[in-house]
């Protein structure tokens, strides 16, 4: 079975953020996030794997070290 698709209410639940930093990161980090309607949805492991990737990082908006 698939993991479902997660809302942008459970994406803050799972990660401990606040739907506006959901945002952010969507337009400026890249967060993958996939519209449906005018909806976003989530796929937790590609979350997951984007902040294992240092996704959500300070660094991957502004490159430095």
């Amino acid at each position: 079975m698939t993991d479902r698709w997660l809302s942008v209410e459970e994406i803050t639940e799972h990660l401990g953020i606040s739907k506006d930093t959901v945002y952010a990161w969507i337009a400026k980090r890249h967060m993958p996030a996939h519209k449906v309607g005018r909806l976003w949805k989530f796929q937790k492991t590609e979350i997951d794997a984007w902040v294992k990737a240092n996704g959500a990082s300070d660094n991957s908006v502004t490159g430095s070290q």
